[in-house]
Parts: C-alpha cells; sequence; structure tokens
C-alpha cells in the first residue's frame, strides 16, 4: 500500500445477498483506486449486529463477502481488506465519539427513522448510534475521501461534524474526510420498478439480480424486466424501465449509450432484454467461478483475513492511542 497516496475508505454490511447494483454502483469502480489512494475495504460485520443474525450464516456471509472482494479484483496486497470486528479499535473509538456526538444530532438521521419503522420490534441502542460507529470506521485510517451514495451522505456529514468538535477540544487529531468525487458508478434501478434503486432487500425476487445467481436466473430475470409498450427504442428518461436495462448493458460492455441505441434501432424489447443477460452472465460467471477457486483455498484466504486484520489494526491503533492520549486516559505501562 502507498503511504504517499491520500485514504480512502468504505465497505460493505455481510447481510443480505449483495446485487448486480453494488458490483456496478461500487465494487467494480474500487479495483482501479488502488493505483490513485491508500484504499481500507471493510466487511462492516459490527454494523449488522443491528439485526438479530443467525451465527453460523454470519460469519459464513462475511467471509463470502472478503472472498468476493478479491474475486472482483480488489487486490489485498495493494488494498487493506479486513473484517471489522477482528479490529477492536472500531467499537472502542466508537464509545469515545459518542461521548462527543449529540442525542439531537443522532435523532435526525433518516436511516434511523426507517430501520426503526422496518424492524419495530427491535429498536435497540445500537440502530441509534450506528452512524458514530460508522464516524470511528473512518477516523480511524485518517481517511481523506469516502465514496458515498446520497444515502450515505448525512452519514458522512456527521462524521466531519464530530471530527471537527473533536479537533476543536483536542487540536488536529483527526483528518477531516471528503466525499470521493471520481468516477461515479452507474445507479441500477429495479428490475421491476424502475423507480427505485436495485435493492437487496427487495421482497420481489425478480426485481434484483444477485451476484451469485446461476446464468439461466440472470436470463428469466433481463426477460421478465419491466419496460413500456411504446415500443421505441430510445435512452431517455421518459422510458425508466428501458434506460436501465441499457444503463446496465453498457456498464457491462463499455458501450456508450449512442452505441448501445444505435445496436438495437430496428429491433424489439426482446432482444435488447436477451442481450442484457448475456452480457450480465459475461461479467457475473468468472467473477463466480474465482470467487469458487479463492473459497477453496481455506489456507491462502485465512492469510489474507490474518494480514490484512493486521495492516488495518496497526493503522487504526496509531489513531486510537493518540486519541486516548489526548483525552487523558491512562496508557498501559510498558
Amino acid at each position: 500500500m502507498n503511504k504517499d497516496h491520500k485514504v480512502l475508505y468504505s465497505g460493505m454490511q455481510a447481510t443480505g445477498n449483495l446485487t448486480l447494483g453494488n458490483y456496478l454502483g461500487a465494487l467494480k469502480n474500487w479495483v482501479s483506486l488502488a493505483d490513485e489512494y491508500e484504499c481500507y475495504y471493510g466487511v462492516m460485520d459490527l454494523h449488522s449486529l443491528t439485526v438479530r443474525q443467525d451465527p453460523a450464516e454470519f460469519r459464513k456471509r462475511a467471509r463470502a463477502l472478503l472472498t468476493l472482494y478479491i474475486a472482483a479484483g480488489i487486490d489485498p496486497e495493494k488494498n487493506c481488506l479486513y473484517l471489522q470486528s477482528s479490529v477492536p479499535c472500531h467499537a472502542e473509538l466508537a464509545w469515545i465519539l459518542d461521548c462527543f456526538t449529540y442525542m439531537g444530532e443522532l435523532s435526525r438521521m433518516t436511516q434511523f427513522k426507517d430501520k426503526s419503522a422496518k424492524h419495530a420490534d427491535n429498536v435497540n441502542a445500537g440502530l441509534f448510534t450506528y452512524p458514530v460507529l460508522m464516524a470511528a470506521d473512518i477516523l480511524l485510517y485518517q481517511t481523506d475521501v469516502v465514496p458515498v451514495g446520497q444515502d450515505q451522505l448525512q452519514h458522512l456529514e456527521i462524521t466531519r461534524d464530530i471530527a471537527q468538535r473533536f479537533n476543536s477540544i483536542y487540536g488536529d487529531v483527526f483528518a477531516i474526510p471528503e466525499p470521493y468525487i471520481g468516477k461515479v458508478g452507474a445507479k441500477i434501478m429495479s428490475l421491476q420498478d424502475p423507480s427505485k434503486k436495485m435493492s437487496k432487500s427487495d421482497e420481489n425476487p425478480n426485481a434484483s439480480i444477485y451476484l451469485m445467481d446461476d446464468p439461466d436466473t440472470i436470463r428469466r430475470k433481463c426477460k421478465r424486466a419491466i419496460t413500456d409498450s411504446e415500443a421505441t427504442i430510445a435512452y431517455r428518461d421518459e422510458q425508466p424501465g428501458l434506460k436501465n436495462l441499457f444503463d446496465i448493458y453498457c456498464t457491462c460492455t463499455g458501450k456508450s449509450s449512442d452505441e448501445a441505441v444505435a445496436e438495437f434501432q430496428g429491433q424489439g424489447y426482446g432482444q435488447l432484454k436477451e442481450a442484457v443477460g448475456e452480457a450480465v452472465v459475461g461479467i457475473l460467471k468468472p467473477m463466480q467461478d474465482r470467487m469458487a477457486e479463492i473459497a477453496a483455498d481455506k489456507s491462502y484466504l485465512d492469510r489474507v483475513i490474518k494480514e490484512n486484520a493486521e495492516r488495518a489494526y496497526y493503522s487504526a491503533n496509531k489513531t486510537l492511542r493518540k486519541v486516548k492520549k489526548k483525552i487523558g486516559l491512562t496508557e498501559m505501562p510498558r
């Protein structure tokens, strides 16, 4: 990892099945960022605990997500890929930052309101303080930039507020992270309702293409995608279902929207859906095969998990020690 580069931090939760939208919108773009940034990508398993998990399945999913990072082409030598729970500094800094965060700030978080409504039988304190743990994740690594979608911008703003508040009291302890401005990943919409994003929690199984879907399932879902009755091949907002299919096709093939529209002029929606299915299979099948290879090599994966956790801990602990010294906690005698 290049210490001369700015630090970029991101991660995903090890719950649910990641979708094509997660891959084309984020993972695919992470691959090349190591040339420009010192990158940390966490498997955010501590965040997942706000919802009850089946322990065996949860462990399996966390390991599978880290495997997927590698299979997607994110080099664990150039990037730090690690399990959040393997670095205890995250939980420790989160508690300290809890004491520098106001109840009013947390109560304004829209994600807390949304998740509370969705999990009304389990509105726990972790759900409320979730943004503070996210702040700790980011601030531990002296992060300069964070790739965020519109739905996560509020969390980055509270992270900046907490860091600035702490720095105003104790000096320049934390870097103040900025939103990542770079190549924007494709925003992939639901195949059944193109007015909303493709989601791993969608109740309609035909709405999302999951990264582990087999080729026949992918083709079938593309054929069932909602379009319109205009029967006109065009890339425009007035035909959102069709536009979404073109976005998927273009992102998978590298073609521009103009090239794709020209390619399918004079053809029906059926031919486009078939081509989209094949394009998606073309990028997901090699990744699925690579994932199976990595998962089968237990010793390699164990080594990656251990070595990357040690690298993450080394960086995180430097920040945590500085924080503890600043606020007056007693250091362990050597």
